[in-house]
């Protein structure tokens, strides 16, 4: 519980069946404008409206998309003030109207996909991560940078008692975005998969690609991020600062998959010239400023070369992530800051400074 605030809950049989919130000032970090720093501001603590909970966030984790989303990267921007964050974990608190689960008291996360139309083709066909009139946390609609936050009832995702929230923060976008890469690129045993980019998203995209039964060559231009993929599995590292990695995959025998996680357009043209006939590019990250990929359509078409965009996960893969890490089958590399700290994290992350996943403690 954060500082200065208080909770009270009316008990029925023993059961928490109402609870609410008596003070009303929580610490959030806030966009205020792309070219600015993120604030540490004190905000009233958010109402849940009708079909929403309040939850109290333990740890949010740090993504690139939020540090994307408070420059304004992207064509589609943010409208600051505004308050990033996707992977956020905490504890039910307060029901909005209508709602009766999750139950108070149930730890749950807030991922990327905050809300979605629940009816169109894409929501009933299991693509609801391609809803036009979803809501996304962190920018769209407030996020996970915050003491509390708001989310639709249905879209708190359950997180297991076991997993911890320092762990289950990363999974819930890192974790549910490559875990969701590898199953759309249809990993076969013994395939070679080519992760380009070891870090918060890509320690996470070499263990599922062993899972999946894969054959896994890491590709970065930081050693200690090699050394990490080494440590979590990997056949094979490549330091694409001091060789070229296409060449070096294709000595290899060329990648049957290579997945792109580095916000580097480059690096986007190494991976799709690194695969062997049949080969799939797997795109995931989006590096800023709307970058374009120059696709050889010889090459392509020749060699039966496909190339597929790949969004985060749905609420079912995020389930599927969780249960993996409970049966011990993944690990999360996580960087503890608190969040005064949210610029400095900033910028290590924007140096390379960092191995995986920053963590931000509430």
């Amino acid at each position: 519980m954060a500082p200065g605030t208080a909770t009270y809950r009316l008990l029925e049989n023993g059961n928490a069946v109402q609870s609410w919130i008596v003070e009303t000032i929580v610490k959030a970090a806030v966009v205020t404008g792309f070219e600015s720093p993120l604030e540490i501001q004190e905000l009233p603590i958010p109402d849940p409206g009708p079909g929403q909970v309040l939850v109290r966030i333990e740890c949010s984790g740090l993504c690139h998309t939020d540090i994307h989303a408070a420059h304004g990267d992207w064509p589609v921007k943010p409208a600051p003030p505004f308050i990033p964050g996707h992977e956020g974990i905490g504890v039910v608190e307060k029901l909005g109207s209508g709602v009766s689960e999750p139950a108070i008291g149930t730890r749950v996360a807030i991922a990327w996909l905050g809300s979605a139309c629940g009816h169109c083709r894409h929501c009933i066909s299991g693509w609801e991560t391609l809803c036009e009139a979803q809501q996304n946390s962190g920018y769209s609609v407030n996020g996970t940078f915050a003491e509390y936050a708001v989310v639709a009832a249905a879209f708190a995702n359950p997180v297991p008692d076991s997993i911890s929230a320092r762990d289950a923060a990363p999974l819930t976008c890192a974790g549910v975005t490559t875990y969701k890469a590898i199953k759309v690129a249809k990993v076969a045993p013994a395939e070679t998969v080519a992760i380009f980019g070891i870090g918060g998203l890509g320690h996470l995209a070499l263990q599922y690609a062993r899972i999946a039964g894969g054959f896994v060559i890491a590709v970065d231009i930081q050693d200690d991020k090699l050394a990490m993929a080494t440590e979590l599995g990997a056949d094979h590292v490549i330091n694409a600062s001091t060789t070229d990695p296409v060449q070096a995959i294709k000595d290899l025998g060329g990648a049957d998959v290579a997945v792109a996680l580095a916000a580097s357009p480059a690096s986007f043209d190494q991976a799709f010239r690194s695969l062997r006939r049949g080969g799939r590019l797997v795109c995931v990250a989006l590096p800023a400023n709307d970058a374009a990929l120059n696709v050889p359509i010889f090459d392509m078409v020749i060699g039966g070369k496909s190339v597929i965009g790949s969004i985060v996960g749905n609420r079912n893969d995020l389930a599927d992530v969780f249960a993996l890490h409970e049966a011990g089958r993944t690990r999360v590399v996580v960087v503890d800051r608190r969040l005064d700290d949210v610029n400095a994290a900033v910028d290590e992350v924007l140096s390379g400074r960092v191995t995986a996943r920053v963590v931000f403690s509430l």
